[in-house]
């Protein structure tokens, strides 16, 4: 092969590869498979290593990582990179609304049409395109002068090294540097295996990433980059008017743009798409701090101007801190229903999210170990949605020499039974231990297991106390004198718990494998094992094989169900379960032959609760499912809808909307 062939044919695959980057990591809709993409790959990079002559910085090979940094050289930034003002209350929101008006002279009432983007919790970074070849990346710095990590950005697999589509002469665009929640978690977990400190959160994960001076470290991280600025363009074939249409024509250029952005036509649509934001922030595969809120208008921000530390024209509007730290003042062992004992930090107060946190879980002593926790550290605690709060990492650098390790306890510290190391948890050996017991009856008498109103805490915890209930069975054994003999039980309230037992007696074969309690084994893997196995006989005798052979169901939950199964007391629970008048009903309801046996999973925001669907879905012989997979059979899409439906689309899951359902359902 000449050089003027292998010129050609290098080029060509470069062009090929920065479009089918685009497709995979930007608009997640690929045309070619992955081993088609390496072959290419690998073509291109042998070319390259036998005519070094033909050598391009913007090479798609150089997303793996080019050699090692002795140190970052500074960059000036043309344009300063400013912060922006915080506001955490809706009055301080309202309040820059009126700010703006007053500096433009407009009337109060009149509306100011703003541009709502998601604040990402990440590092904002600045990229030069010079005649659409990426040329500098640069960190934020000091607002003035920042870092050069153009090659660590290079590696970063969304970030186009050219612009694809009417690149200008001249691009000055802004970012944000992330990791996903996944890939944090994944991260963290590889430096505790390590023995390393963990990263206290994603945005320190991130910044750390792109601070290594080995790119190949960078690229090991699975970075991913969403743009939101156009700080400054030269040559470009038409005039951007406002902060809206530059997202829309990065977006045309083929850069990740976050598809939550939205044009409010005034502060209360601004207020109103946060509070959105919000809600389904938990759903996101990235964190986020808040939204930025910013006058849509480039003519009315070039009015407003600057002050000496931020734009006027925009604000952040930050959500309530979902981490803080705080000091641990001891650890409690608590234990639950199956006897594992799991470490509890007990905190000095303080305010998370909006909720006052004086508790977090500390998971296994494993973890403590790993994680280098004492009683006395200061620690990050987070807590994220509905998620027990969590012990992060310490912070060892406030250590006084007043800490102390915390050991797990030899011998339970409700029943003093021994205390007996099961893999990587440990756990008490008395089967009949009162705090066991008390845990698997609260589980039992739930909503989602059997559904017996009435059995609160407190009249579990004095049938345990006294006695009189010393297995989830003898729940069924109960009388009104005996229930009137307790604290605070009248006639009423004993007959309407009796009346509440009596009801539960009938269930479904689902409800009833979930209530057992069976280490693992939750609501829905209750439900797959109720559809495979149809009746308790089946189940008992289930192998491994058959339990593995379930989509859903892995080594841990197969053992798991078969040890409770193999232990004696366990079935000869079930055995007065079943004496006392337990039985399963089938379903009354219409099967229908569209939903029978198909899987569901929702995104965005529908117009009933999904729980409505759920019970329908289920009530018709569906199941619905927390996650996309291939196997999934459909995706119902709501407004605004979160990462699953690209992944829907990538994996051509069925996508339906509401509606649809409903008429499925209906048939």
């Amino acid at each position: 092969m000449d050089k003027q062939e292998a010129k050609k044919i290098i080029e060509d695959l470069r062009k090929q590869l920065h479009y089918h980057n685009y497709r995979y990591y930007v608009l997640d809709d690929p045309v070619i498979s992955d081993s088609q993409y390496d072959a290419m790959l690998k073509r291109l990079k042998e070319l390259e290593e036998q005519f070094p002559e033909f050598y391009d910085e913007n090479s798609p090979t150089v997303r793996i990582g080019g050699k090692p940094l002795s140190k970052f050289k500074k960059v000036e930034h043309k344009i300063p990179m400013m912060s922006l003002d915080d506001g955490f209350e809706e009055g301080e929101i309202i309040e820059f609304d009126r700010k703006v008006k007053r500096f433009l002279k407009l009337d109060e009432d009149e509306d100011i049409e703003y541009c709502v983007e998601p604040k990402f919790d990440g590092l904002s970074i600045s990229i030069i395109y010079e005649n659409g070849k990426l040329s500098v990346a640069s960190t934020r710095g000091d607002g003035l002068t920042g870092e050069d990590v153009t090659q660590n950005i290079k590696t970063i697999r969304n970030v186009p090294l050219v612009i694809l589509n009417d690149p200008p002469q001249y691009l000055d665009v802004q970012g944000e540097v992330l990791l996903t929640k996944d890939e944090f978690k994944r991260i963290n977990e590889e430096r505790l295996n390590e023995g390393l400190s963990v990263f206290a959160n994603p945005r320190n994960a991130a910044a750390g990433s792109v601070r290594q001076l080995d790119p190949k470290e960078t690229a090991k991280r699975n970075l991913i980059m969403i743009f939101y600025a156009i700080r400054e363009i030269e040559g470009y074939k038409k005039e951007i008017s406002t902060q809206f249409e530059a997202l829309e024509v990065l977006k045309q250029m083929g850069f990740p743009v976050s598809d939550l952005n939205k044009l409010c036509r005034n502060i209360k649509e601004a207020i109103k798409h946060k509070e959105y934001l919000g809600l389904i922030r938990k759903d996101l595969p990235y964190e986020l701090d808040g939204v930025v809120i910013k006058v849509n208008s480039f003519e009315l921000q070039k009015k407003l101007g600057f002050t000496t530390k931020s734009p006027r024209w925009a604000i952040a509007f930050k959500f309530e801190a979902q981490q803080a730290t705080t000091k641990i003042r001891d650890i409690e062992v608590n234990v639950g229903r199956t006897g594992i004992l799991t470490p509890v930090a007990i905190l000095e107060p303080v305010k998370i999210g909006g909720v006052v946190v004086s508790k977090a879980s500390l998971h296994t002593m494993d973890e403590i170990e790993k994680k280098d926790i004492m009683i006395g550290d200061t620690v990050f605690v987070q807590r994220a949605g509905d998620v027990i709060p969590e012990v992060v990492k310490p912070v060892k650098e406030l250590r006084d020499g007043t800490q102390r390790p915390f050991k797990m306890p030899q011998f339970c510290p409700v029943c003093g039974a021994k205390v007996v190391k099961d893999g990587a948890y440990y756990r008490c050996s008395n089967i009949n231990c009162p705090k066991v017991l008390k845990e698997s009856i609260k589980h039992f008498v739930s909503r989602k297991a059997m559904n017996i109103e009435g059995f609160g805490d407190k009249l579990i915890e004095q049938l345990v106390d006294k006695g009189i209930v010393k297995s989830v069975a003898d729940l069924y054994k109960l009388n009104k004198d005996t229930l009137m003999g307790l604290d605070r039980v009248g006639e009423q309230l004993a007959e309407n718990l009796l009346t509440s037992l009596s009801r539960s007696k009938g269930t479904t074969f689902a409800k009833f494998i979930y209530a057992l309690g069976i280490r693992h084994v939750g609501e829905y893997v209750a439900k797959l094992l109720a559809e495979r196995f149809k009746n308790l006989d089946n189940l008992k005798k289930a192998t491994k094989e058959e339990l593995l052979s379930i989509d859903g169901i892995g080594e841990e939950i197969a053992d798991s169900v078969i040890a409770f199964f193999g232990e004696e007391k366990n079935l000869k629970m079930i055995e007065e379960l079943l004496k006392a008048g337990v039985h399963f009903e089938e379903d009354t309801g219409k099967v229908n032959p569209k939903i029978k046996g198909k899987s569901f999973v929702f995104t965005g925001t529908l117009s009933k609760p999904r729980d409505y669907y759920k019970e329908l879905i289920e009530k018709h012989g569906g199941i619905v499912r927390n996650s996309v997979s291939k196997n999934l059979d459909y995706l119902v899409v709501g407004e605004n809808p979160g990462s699953k439906l690209k992944k829907a689309q990538k994996a051509q899951v069925e996508i339906i909307n509401e509606e649809q359902l409903l008429k499925m359902l209906e048939a």
